[in-house]
């Protein structure tokens, strides 16, 4: 490390499981790592509630397969809210599953300048559009930005899922930060 770098912060905080209740997380992580091969440390942070465990593992899992949004638009979702943010670890995280997905990284970047650069189906992008805005200026937000949404042809649900996607999406952000999880590994 140079004198101009800084080493990561560490996590302010350890996701002890409360006494007794350990088997209730290692369960839930045992599912995520049979699904995914691994905990994510996002996942591990709530480890400290099992409640919030289980309610944020719901969350994702319909996001995941319950929504009848495509897996490309709720991570691209993702993906830019955490940019926005600039929460690495959700970064990293999603731009792996974009990678995973058969995108390479020069396309999947192009959205960070531009959102009309993201790669997501070209009747995606309004969705896309009032998704993010809904995360940086939820006031502005006009019954003109959802009829957009409906013209290109989704439903009032599928607008509220994408807007539920990307405000989750920040608030982990927002929890991540707050706890200094700044990436895969923070937790050993």
């Amino acid at each position: 490390m140079t004198s101009t770098q800084t080493a990561p912060a560490h996590p302010l905080i350890e996701p002890t499981p409360p006494a007794g209740e350990e088997g209730r997380v290692n369960d839930v992580f045992a599912a995520v790592e049979s699904h995914l091969g691994f905990v994510p440390d996002a996942l591990r942070l709530y480890g400290i509630s099992p409640p919030l465990l289980e309610a944020f593992v719901g969350n994702v899992s319909y996001f995941r397969g319950g929504t009848s949004l495509s897996p490309m638009l709720t991570t691209m979702i993702r993906y830019l809210v955490s940019v926005a943010g600039d929460c690495r670890f959700c970064i990293d995280m999603n731009e792996g599953f974009l990678l995973q997905m058969g995108l390479d990284l020069e396309h999947i970047r192009a959205g960070r300048e531009d959102v009309e650069q993201a790669p997501v189906h070209e009747r995606e992008r309004p969705l896309l559009r009032l998704a993010l805005r809904s995360t940086t200026e939820p006031q502005a937000i006009t019954a003109a930005d959802l009829d957009a949404c409906r013209v290109a042809g989704f439903s009032d649900r599928e607008i509220f899922d994408a807007v539920a996607q990307a405000t989750s999406n920040r608030a982990l952000n927002l929890m991540l930060a707050t706890f200094k999880v700044e990436e895969q590994g923070a937790f050993l």
